[in-house]
């Protein structure tokens, strides 16, 4: 990596750049990405889903976020990159640091087609006092990584209506709707899950991601899909033959862009929009921005959704229930490891209807691998599971009826006082917030610290949020809502679907993390106005041996032990006796 770093200097000095930017997003400003576009990872080592590297010769940085310090610090030792924890004390952003390092003029550069435009404007922003020459015309990662993967071209499919709810003609509508409302006949879509789930297709292009690479400008009067043709078959021609989708080569999205005319008002996310797709618009057509109109509609799950959402869910809580008893049953007696374990549960996965696959790579942490959130396990440094402390993993499945994300603390043998007593921090944070009822008009950063009160009472914090939407069949990470500090005005609606995972990240030590997944209903409407709740769709149990009872009050006792009664009346008809047997003493009242 330090060789990686010497060559770009060197490309830099040639170009006259002082500065060179390397975010990890693709040309669609995605949060995981192909290998083609792992530039970030290239250069750095750093394999984490968040983070940007700048090179220059006043010193090399990754800025990242609290779920990556451990790792982050681990990957990047002896690159000659310094470590930049992102919102801690002290510690100043990429633009801060430009203004102090650089001398005025200075000229940064980076690759336009996989930088977003918002990051173009608040680098100039920010920067203007310090005159900087802003070049985004090179990718200079491509003039140095020799065998770089190519741009993935896996085969397109249609997602049946029968699972996505609702047709692409009715997706259409409604999006043409929101375009009127909004006053422009334009709208250009960057971001890949809102593209698959408009035009209800899925491919396999980003690994564990079910999405195809493309763009797509709407009309008032036309669908264009721009796209590798030999990514789509027969059935897929004519499927979007049949819907009356313009179908264009990938890169013909720019020139499509170039030809917009004055009187055209064009609609775009900036956050979602690369600085290259921007600059190839006119100057002179009148442009609108704000969130993907897909964004806010696929983030309300149609009722068929929902009642696939169910159904899949159930599935794959069996299937963790299968993982539990065989690791509570086997551990001791025959070697396993991190990732063997991540293996037997994916195992267990595929035996249930409409499996596609992992819906993300599993954390799979023994001890203090646990504590970091977003840890890989790889065959040098994988632990063997002893009969002894916590095994945490967290892992999800695609099924054509939806996708999963669940996390469980294992307890494999005695815990110390600390693991058993944090792990019941957890357990209390996660039932405060499934038990919540809270008013509608409420947002994410408002129910957050909900969670994290039973912790904050004993000076304990997680560097992440508490939960996130996800995707049907689509990303893991699903916006605009979440539960998180960061301010958000995002209400939460009926139909959302969010994620519960407060935890205990004690570096060197363990980590524990209880996670379900939640949609969001209405409650009852009184005087004061209409009230909400959530609605848990994930049912395994959460594991007794780690619960310091006396610390649960009444009302935790009483979620714990309906939560435990319900998976057991719906999970257990999926499992053979002996794993019954196991899964009843597993939910047993406390």
């Amino acid at each position: 990596m330090k060789k990686s770093v010497e060559l770009l200097l060197n490309r830099m000095e040639e170009l006259g750049i002082d500065a060179y930017v390397i975010p990890s997003s693709d040309a669609h400003i995605s949060e995981y990405v192909a290998d083609h576009w792992k530039s970030r990872a290239w250069i750095s080592g750093f394999t984490g889903s968040a983070g940007t590297v700048v090179i220059s010769k006043e010193g090399n940085g990754l800025w990242t976020d609290g779920r990556y310090f451990i790792q982050a610090a681990k990957q990047i030792e002896g690159t000659g990159i310094k470590l930049f924890k992102m919102g801690q004390p002290g510690v100043p952003t990429i633009t801060q640091w430009f203004n102090k390092n650089l001398d005025n003029g200075s000229t940064i550069g980076f690759c336009g087609e996989s930088t977003s435009l918002l990051f173009k404007r608040n680098l100039e922003k920010e920067c203007k006092d310090k005159g900087f020459k802003i070049v985004p015309e090179f990718d200079l990662i491509d003039d140095l990584w020799e065998n770089r993967p190519d741009i993935p071209k896996t085969q397109v499919f249609v997602l049946e209506e029968k699972y996505a709810g609702c047709s692409f003609k009715e997706k259409l509508s409604s999006v043409r709707e929101k375009m009127k409302e909004k006053g422009t006949n334009t709208y250009v879509i960057s971001s890949l899950d809102d593209i698959a789930w408009l035009f209800n297709i899925r491919g396999n292009d980003i690994h564990n991601y079910p999405v195809t690479i493309s763009y797509a400008i709407i009309t008032l009067d036309e669908a264009n899909l721009f796209i590798d043709e030999t990514k789509l078959d027969n059935e897929v021609k004519k499927y979007l033959k049949d819907n009356d989708i313009n179908v264009f080569p990938y890169e013909d999205v720019f020139n499509k862009a170039g030809e917009f005319k004055k009187e055209d008002v064009i609609f775009f996310n900036p956050s979602k929009s690369n600085s290259k797709l921007y600059m190839a618009m006119p100057d002179g057509c009148k442009k609108k921005e704000g969130r993907d109109i897909t964004t806010d509609l696929k983030t309300i799950k149609n009722e068929g959704e929902l009642a696939n959402l169910r159904n899949c869910h159930i599935k794959d809580s069996a299937a963790m229930i299968n993982f539990l008893h065989w690791l509570d049953t086997t551990v001791g007696k025959e070697e396993i490891t991190e990732m063997s374990a991540d293996d037997k549960l994916l195992e267990f996965r595929k035996e249930q209807d409409l499996f596609i696959g992992r819906s993300f790579d599993t954390i799979a942490g023994y001890k203090e691998h646990a504590a970091m959130m977003h840890y890989k396990a790889t065959e040098e440094q994988q632990y063997k599971l002893e009969k002894k402390g916590l095994f945490l993993i967290d892992s999800g499945g695609h099924y054509l009826d939806g996708t999963t994300d669940i996390t469980r603390t294992i307890v494999l043998g005695d815990l110390t006082e600390e693991e058993k007593f944090h792990f019941t921090l957890v357990a209390k944070g996660h039932i405060a917030l499934n038990n919540l009822k809270f008013l509608h008009g409420t947002t994410g950063s408002k129910l957050d610290m909900i969670a994290r009160y039973p912790l904050w009472q004993h000076g304990i914090d997680y560097k992440c949020g508490t939960g996130h939407g996800v995707g049907f069949i689509l990303n893991i990470h699903e916006g605009p809502q979440g539960l998180t500090m960061r301010p958000n005005n995002v209400v939460f609606e009926k139909g959302m679907i969010l994620t519960n995972e407060p935890g205990v990240y004690m570096e060197g030590k363990h980590g524990i993390r209880t996670e379900n997944t939640m949609v969001v209903q209405e409650w009852k409407e009184t005087e004061s106005g209409q009230f909400m709740e959530f609605e848990v769709i994930s049912f395994v149990p959460i594991d007794l041996r780690g619960i310091n009872v006396e610390l649960l009050t009444c009302e935790e006792r009483e979620w714990l032990n309906n939560y435990h009664k319900e998976v057991y009346e719906k999970v257990s008809p999926l499992l053979n006796d002996e794993v019954k047997d196991w899964l009843k003493e597993a939910t047993r009242a406390i």
